[in-house]
């Protein structure tokens, strides 16, 4: 596995809203933790609460500055620009730490202040 590949294609995934997409990095047993959120567990529960998220801004986008490979996954940081749905704009930077199994996302845990969106 290509770790800056794998990277990008996921958040592009992401920045496109695309619930598909997204599917195909999750392990059917995936824990998902997006900043101050609860945890959610399974692939179809995490899909539904990235739906969720994605209906609440019209738009994002990931500016990836550093990626690492660690033994058993991925980790990165960067900055994240939002759109809200009233068109007012805010970021925020962001870490992501990702635990992978048969390139598969077991744990997807995402540290963020998003207390302004």
């Amino acid at each position: 596995m290509q770790a800056n590949q794998f990277m990008k294609r996921l958040y592009q995934a992401v920045d496109e809203k695309s619930l598909d997409k997204l599917s195909l990095f999750l392990a059917d047993q995936v824990n998902f933790k997006l900043a101050n959120f609860p945890s959610t567990q399974g692939k179809v529960a995490v899909l539904e609460a990235n739906k969720a998220f994605f209906t609440s801004i019209q738009s994002m986008q990931h500016r990836l500055d550093n990626i690492w490979q660690v033994e058993g996954g991925l980790i990165c940081h960067g900055e994240v620009s939002y759109i809200r749905l009233d068109q007012t704009k805010t970021s925020a930077n962001f870490a992501t730490i990702l635990k992978l199994e048969d390139d598969k996302i077991v744990d997807y845990l995402v540290y963020a202040d998003l207390s302004q969106l």
